[in-house]
Parts: C-alpha cells; sequence; structure tokens
C-alpha cells in the first residue's frame, strides 16, 4: 500500500523507518517531512494543520493509509478530512483527541471510566488557583488545559511559580503530587479492540539528574527491567480498555494511538495524563522494539479490524534513544548550526545505532538545525548497558556547534 505519514519530527522519522522496512508498503510519502525523512519517503510541502489540504494530497498520492504523527493536527480535526475523503487514516477524531487537546476532558472521562488518576481541580479564576494551590501544598503541580508541546506542566515547590504559570495559562488543572517512577505505554486501538504496546521511559528535564527545565523530552529506553511483569496487563484492564470503552459509549470512539502516561505510586498505578499520538523519544526506542510490520497494524487500527491480527511479537533486544538540543533549549533554541558526523555514524554505526531528524533542514547539501530538538541517537543492544553504549558512542561521532544532550539516559536502569 500507499503511506503518508503527517509530520516532521523524530517521532515520524521513528515511524517513516519503519514502515520504509515493511515489505507491505510499496510507496512511502511524508508532509512536510524533514532532512532525515527524505532518506526513506518522498516529501511533500503541506500545511500540517490544514485538514482539506492534507486531504487533498492524499488523495493526489492515492494514499491507502494516512498516519496523522502530531497532535495539534489531530486536535484540529486533520483526521476527520482525511477519513471524510474516503481514506483510511490513523488517528482519532478532532473530538475523541480532545483526550489530549483539554486536561479537564481527560479528567472528566477518567472520572466516569473509573481509572485511577490523581485528585484534581479545574480552575479558571486566581480564586480558584489560589484554593487549589492550598488544597494540594507542595509540591504543586499546575498543568495548562490546552496543548502545549509538552512543556505546559510545572512541576515545583515554589508557590509564585506555580501560581504564576497558572494565571498565564487561563484554565488549569492543579493536582496532588504523584510520587514514584513514571511509565509511558502506547495502545493501537480501533476504538474497541486495545494492543498495547511495550512500555518505556522518557527524560523529561533538560539536564541530568532530572534537574533544570522541562522539556518535550531528552531521551527514553525499553524495556523497563525494574517494572512489575504484570504492568502491562494490569493498565490494560484498569485504564486504557475502560477509557476506550467510555468514549464509544459517549459517541466519540477513539481510534489510533491512545498513549497513558502513568505513575507507579506507593498506592499503585495513576494516570499522569493522556496523549492522543505515539509520543516522542518514547516512539524511537518502542518501534526500534517491533518486530511485526508496523503498517498492517495502523491499518487494522483505521479500518475497525485490529481484533482479526495476530498478536504482535517483539525483539528481545533493549533500545535506547538520546536526544540532542540546540543551544539555549528550551528556552529560545538557536537554528542554522551545521551537523556533521552523521555519514560517519551510518559507516560505523549501523544497523545497531542510528540517526531520526527532528528539527532538521537540508542548507543546500548540508544538514544544519532547525528547531529545538535536533536529532534523536537509537541504539538497540542485547541489554540495557549495550544499547546505551551503542547510543552514546555514536552519540559523540555528532558535531554541532552549541549543542546539549543529557549523560544519564537510561544510566539507573542499565547498572540496576
Amino acid at each position: 500500500m500507499k503511506v503518508l505519514v503527517i509530520g516532521g519530527g523524530a517521532r515520524e522519522h521513528a515511524l517513516c523507518r519503519s514502515l520504509s522496512l515493511d515489505p507491505d508498503v510499496s510507496a512511502l510519502h511524508c508532509a512536510p517531512g524533514n532532512a532525515g525523512i527524505a532518506e526513506v519517503a518522498e516529501l511533500h510541502p503541506v500545511d500540517a494543520m490544514d485538514g482539506a489540504a492534507v486531504a487533498r494530497l492524499a488523495t493526489e498520492l492515492e494514499a491507502g493509509l494516512v498516519v496523522v504523527g502530531p497532535e495539534a493536527p489531530l486536535v484540529a480535526g486533520v483526521a476527520d478530512a482525511v477519513r471524510g475523503a474516503g481514506i483510511p487514516c490513523f488517528g482519532p477524531s478532532r473530538e475523541a483527541a480532545e483526550l489530549e487537546g483539554s486536561k479537564a476532558f481527560a479528567k472528566d472521562v477518567m472520572a466516569a471510566a473509573n481509572v485511577p488518576t490523581a485528585r484534581s481541580y479545574v480552575c479558571t479564576t486566581p480564586e480558584q488557583v489560589d484554593d487549589a494551590l492550598d488544597a494540594f501544598g507542595p509540591p504543586y503541580v499546575v498543568k495548562d488545559d490546552g496543548l502545549a508541546a509538552g512543556k505546559g506542566v510545572v512541576v515545583t515547590g515554589d508557590l509564585a511559580a506555580a501560581r504564576a504559570h497558572a494565571l498565564a495559562c487561563g484554565r488549569v488543572v492543579i493536582e496532588e503530587f504523584l510520587d514514584g517512577p513514571e511509565v509511558s505505554l502506547f495502545a493501537i486501538t480501533d476504538g474497541e479492540t486495545v494492543l498495547p504496546l511495550q512500555p518505556a521511559q522518557d527524560f523529561k528535564r533538560a539536564l541530568d539528574n532530572d534537574e533544570g527545565p522541562n522539556t518535550g523530552g531528552m531521551g527514553a529506553y525499553s524495556p523497563l527491567p525494574w517494572a512489575d511483569p504484570k504492568l502491562v496487563d494490569e493498565v490494560l484492564e484498569t485504564v486504557l480498555q475502560p477509557t476506550v470503552d467510555e468514549l464509544r459509549r459517549r459517541g466519540t470512539p477513539f481510534s489510533g494511538l491512545l498513549y497513558a502516561g502513568l505513575a507507579i505510586t506507593g498506592r499503585g498505578v495513576r494516570v499522569i495524563e493522556f496523549n492522543a499520538r505515539f509520543g516522542d523519544p518514547e516512539t524511537q526506542v518502542v518501534l526500534a522494539r517491533l518486530k511485526t510490520p508496523l503498517a498492517g497494524v495502523l491499518l487494522g487500527a483505521a479500518n475497525g479490524t485490529l481484533a482479526d491480527l495476530p498478536p504482535l511479537t517483539w525483539r528481545a533486544d533493549a533500545a535506547v534513544t538520546v536526544v540532542v538540543a540546540s543551544h539555549n533549549y528550551p528556552d529560545t533554541p538557536r537554528t542554522g548550526d551545521p551537523i556533521e558526523g552523521l555519514d560517519e555514524i551510518a559507516a560505523q554505526d549501523a544497523p545497531d545505532a542510528y540517526v531520526l531528524h527532528a528539527g532538521t533542514r537540508l542548507d543546500g547539501d548540508t544538514v544544519v538545525s532547525a528547531g529545538g530538538r535536533v536529532l534523536s541517537v537509537t541504539a538497540a543492544g542485547k541489554d540495557l548497558r549495550q544499547a546505551r553504549e551503542r547510543a552514546y558512542t555514536a552519540l559523540n561521532r555528532i558535531s554541532l556547534a552549541g549543542s546539549q544532550h543529557r549523560t544519564d539516559i537510561a544510566r539507573e536502569a542499565a547498572e540496576a
């Protein structure tokens, strides 16, 4: 089949890489893509937020499947426009994507479905904000109700900082702090059947030892050797399936990728947040371990036929990805800097390690930085220790002026 992927980050590069290795994919397109995706897919200029333009491009390409990567186009209804043109689309409708588009909506769905999550208040006035902050006490957890590219959450012991963030957002969700390690679990669903993928852990803070500002994610690893072997089954039963069932009951069935951000607390698993798409950078490590060809699974979700597919199969390998970010990320990242060393990685480290592009573009024949998170250096190995070593060996070949990366991705899990 012909597949069109919408987006231009490392998540989309990971999706395109997996789809390019699928023998059932006869042609692979991406819009708008980036310098790395151009090596495995044909790129097309498109406004990813313009549903009509995306549907028109998919029709022109005679695509048999459209995969919408980022959250903003999903919340804007791009998947609806594609389906309206008669083309199967992997990604939830605008109404179902509110599960990520509005934290308050997600809390309402969880309450109706008896999904375990943090106690919370939805606040729209300074008085409500003050009451909620006072009720929970530090550390304060303040979440912008809407989309904020992974940077709308503040967790702080500083009351003034928490209050300032809340007032800057307008409508916010303030909730109790959930203690314990965090886990990301993706599930592919057609609105009824739910297929959980393998869990991963990402690293949100910009600096080593989980210090510095919140980011979109600085690295990830999978599997989680410390996690309960029954975790996936438990989350499927208590979180994922009830949420999908509740959305279907409301008349807004969710098909696509349901991403549960979880905290493993002393009181059990609690949902921190839902996303309506593959997460970045966890996608990079989860897809590195998926053995089942990807296109048929995504098409099954789009067509409502997941129940007919055989169980997913996984490689025994571990995977680690480390994000290379530009100077001054996440504040005002510098762009336009040349990136060197990519050919060296392809020659010396592949296929065990490879680079997935996030914020890159071509300036003539030179790959240059074009965003905050620039590259995801991804590697597989027989265990986390080997995967980690391979990822950092490859990363050290990259030269990007002023760039930054964390040196401790998966270190604790690899050494345990």
